[in-house]
């Protein structure tokens, strides 16, 4: 929009839009231009993929760097966008490409990551403390003792929140593909993490 400043999203017209298509108008609009609709993406999604990039890179500095890229990246190349439905999965497929260059440069420490980097409450009880830090604890050790490289790029985009067609957007590979790598993987994580209970109990 030029001359002035959208004081609330662009329009979606519709009267059952769904977030999908609502985001698709944004991409859309983006295309085309429109600094606003862009800006409405990135606060969209900025959070998600700084997630991602301090799950993957354990450096919260680090991450708030590779997010920068990412979204600096989209801007200039969001015409590259071919589905605007997907395009979480496009630009966390950005992320991969951008911490992997990270990963060539600088190697992420391999010392456990701080359970509060994951934290969306700031003052959450004592008790929420607990329980995060051990879930975190528990899919790190998932990933890490239990899923070969290539399932541990689905495991992320899955803890991305992203969906099926999001993820084979993000990797590249087709839809069918990536639904049975996923039912796969989460069969592999129930016998993973009833091992890991399990040997945690015994110690």
């Amino acid at each position: 929009m030029q001359g002035g400043v959208r004081s609330r999203p662009p329009v979606v017209r519709g009267a059952a839009r769904t977030p999908e298509a609502d985001v698709a108008e944004l991409v859309a609009q983006a295309k085309l231009g429109d600094t606003a609709a862009f800006t409405y993406l990135y606060r969209r999604y900025v959070a998600r993929v700084y997630d991602y990039a301090v799950w993957r890179l354990l450096d919260r500095h680090v991450a708030e760097e590779v997010t920068q890229e990412v979204f600096f990246r989209a801007f200039r190349g969001i015409a590259g966008c071919r589905d605007d439905t997907s395009f979480a999965g496009w630009l966390l497929g950005i992320a991969r490409f951008v911490i992997a260059d990270q990963y060539r440069a600088a190697p992420p420490a391999t010392a456990a990551l701080d359970a509060s980097l994951e934290q969306e409450d700031p003052e959450p009880l004592p008790e929420d403390q607990v329980l995060q830090a051990e879930r975190h604890n528990e899919l790190r050790a998932a990933r890490e003792h239990c899923l070969s490289p290539s399932e541990r790029e689905l495991f992320d985009l899955l803890l991305a929140d992203l969906t099926d067609r999001e993820i084979a957007v993000a990797l590249g590979r087709r839809y069918g593909a990536v639904r049975t790598a996923h039912w796969r993987l989460v069969s592999k994580l129930r016998v993973c993490f009833a091992h890991l209970r399990g040997r945690y109990v015994a110690s």
